[in-house]
């Protein structure tokens, strides 16, 4: 019997833990490097500060640099994140100009104290960063890209998107020699709807972007279902705050907002700005205009390649939503039930209804062309209005990080139909 093994080879083994770099820790790098160019980290040390004892020499910046590396490993839990960076800790603290990291319960401690001040001055610096420093709109669609119409007008496009999240809560006993239940997501979330069964403790995140360009300006997070009326008044002052940066009109500015803003209460909210949204004012479905148009033959049929449903669209302009009689155009959407409950929408007599309401003129709904400019390869990307319907991503029974999905990315931020191919693609 021969055999190959080189007799020059020796391999040599040790006890001694060599622990190997996290495969994440370059981004790391990359990202505290841009910040401290850009003297992010400093404005961070003199303007966010929140005072409280017990903190030790620890500033707000020491905790954000944990925030930052733990968004950004994509590590499941904090537990995870504290074990692959321990032995890299003190590297780590200094791309962020600091000396020592702090530990899991002294950022817990923090995270429980912290007030809405500081969370309120760390996104008024983010987003005075964001305007500081303004794409290049010298080509004729620039690098902030826009929405074009069949009738030649250019939108800028908003996405003020709000995302819940379930938290896991495992059955606890109830019986009188035991204390009562105490969860510490109590003071975190809350119960809420997320279109399965009412009662389940949920997080709300709401985020506004720019379509286009994918920039961030802002994000929110709130207990149950939020209070998505104030953070919708927060993501009207930081868009207004975007178009007078790029000198952008107001008339030419589109929302698109998640459904839970399809009321008429919040629309009246958005007095000089178009948008389109998801209605879940049925009520409207029984006033004369709309029952007279649904009686009509419909404007348009609609049929996506993923889906066996043929819709039916019927355009109703100039309908009062709501008890305050905000006028809208609505676009209803009708399509035979099936043997399984809709998601969405009102089932009536075998036929389901969905609701879309919009401010934009019926010249500019009949049809929409966009292209966004990628400014690292200058390609032209073509895109589609998502209108998020279901959240089909599996519960895995923990809260989801900001670094954990998109939102505010069209075409991740849910699955379902298409709103202006649905909801405003009507022939005029």
């Amino acid at each position: 019997m021969t055999s190959i093994a080189d007799g020059s080879v020796h391999i040599q083994t040790s006890s001694e833990s060599v622990p190997s770099t996290p495969s994440w820790f370059g981004e790391v790098v990359l990202m505290a490097t841009h910040l401290r160019k850009h003297h992010v980290l400093a404005k961070i040390s003199e303007h966010v500060r929140f005072a409280r004892r017990r903190f030790g020499h620890y500033e707000v910046i020491d905790f954000l640099a944990v925030l930052f590396g733990y968004a950004i490993s994509g590590e499941r839990t904090l537990e995870a994140f504290y074990q692959r960076l321990q032995p890299f800790a003190v590297p780590f603290m200094a791309l962020f100009e600091r000396d020592r990291l702090p530990a899991r319960s002294t950022l817990s401690r923090f995270l429980a104290a912290l007030t809405e001040a500081p969370v309120e001055a760390l996104r008024t610096l983010f987003l005075d960063d964001l305007l500081s420093r303004p794409l290049s709109n010298e080509t004729p669609t620039g690098e902030i890209g826009g929405l074009v119409d069949r009738a030649g007008n250019t939108w800028m496009v908003f996405d003020v998107d709000g995302t819940r999240e379930a938290a896991r809560q495992r059955a606890l006993p109830q019986i009188e020699e035991l204390p009562s239940a105490f969860r510490r997501l109590d003071d975190v979330c809350a119960p809420g709807y997320r279109g399965r069964k009412r009662g389940q403790v949920v997080r709300t995140r709401t985020v506004i972007s720019q379509a286009h360009s994918s920039q961030w300006l802002g994000s929110f997070g709130n207990r149950g279902n939020g209070r998505y009326r104030t953070e919708l008044r927060q993501a009207h002052a930081s868009i207004t705050r975007y178009l007078t940066a790029y000198q952008l009109p107001q008339a030419r500015t589109l929302l698109r907002l998640d459904g839970q803003y399809g009321t008429g209460t919040v629309l009246a909210d958005l007095a000089g700005f178009a948008y389109v949204t998801r209605g879940k004012e049925y009520t409207v479905l029984d006033h004369p205009l709309v029952q007279a148009r649904l009686h009509l033959p419909p404007d348009q049929f609609q049929h996506r390649p993923e889906s066996q449903i043929v819709r039916s669209l019927y355009d109703c302009p100039e309908v009062p939503v709501g008890s305050e009689g905000v006028q809208c155009r609505v676009v209803v959407a009708t399509h035979p039930a099936s043997k399984k409950k809709s998601p969405v929408g009102l089932t009536r007599s075998g036929v389901v209804y969905e609701l879309f309401f919009t401010a934009l003129p019926r010249a500019s709904v009949y049809r929409f062309r966009c292209r966004r400019t990628v400014s690292a390869s200058r390609r032209h990307t073509r895109l589609s209005f998502q209108m998020k319907t279901t959240n089909r991503i599996p519960i895995t029974g923990a809260l989801t990080r900001p670094g954990d999905r998109n939102a505010g990315n069209w075409s991740r931020n849910g699955s379902g139909t298409s709103a202006l191919s649905v909801g405003a693609s009507v022939a005029s």
